[in-house]
Order: C-alpha cells, then structure tokens, then sequence
C-alpha cells in the first residue's frame, strides 16, 4: 500500500513563501506607484516614458512571475524527492 505521503507536494518553507511574495508584488507596487511613471521624458523610439515604462514592466512582470514559480516549485520538488527517495530506502 503506498504511503499518503507520496502523492502529496510538502509545502515550502515561509522564507521561499516570502520570497516569492515579494517577486510577485515588486511589479504591482512600481506600477501602482503613478506618480514615479507620469511624465512624458525621457522618450524611446517616440514613445513618452508613461507607455514605455508599462511595457518594460509587461516583460519584468513575466520574469517576476516566472522567478516565483520556479522557486515554489523547485522547492516542493526537492521536499518530494528526498520523501521519495526515504521511502525507497526504507524497508517493505
């Protein structure tokens, strides 16, 4: 019979949690922060920074997100491998 531990994804410690947190909100904190993006210079390729400076965001905003989930999932993973790999040693 297959332990219950097996199939279930341990949680993360609170400093990952925290970690993560923090790279999800530093691109809604700088967006919401309006004063800092509007004005019309510098300019970039005839786009005033209001525009661009959101746009930079959209790609920031991805590699946030994309840093938070691996770093949740990269540490769940690790926590199941080492339960796996403790109830492939152990005796049946």
């Amino acid at each position: 019979m297959p332990s219950p531990a097996l199939g279930r994804r341990r949680q993360p410690p609170i400093g990952v949690k925290v970690a993560a947190g923090i790279l999800l909100a530093i691109p809604v904190a700088a967006l919401m922060w309006v004063g800092s993006y509007a004005k019309a210079t510098p300019r970039l390729l005839g786009f005033p920074f209001f525009y661009w400076y959101q746009i930079m965001w959209l790609f920031l905003a991805t590699g946030c997100t994309a840093a938070a989930y691996l770093l949740l999932r990269r540490t769940g993973r690790a926590d199941e491998d080492s339960t796996t790999a403790a109830h492939q040693r152990s005796p049946r």
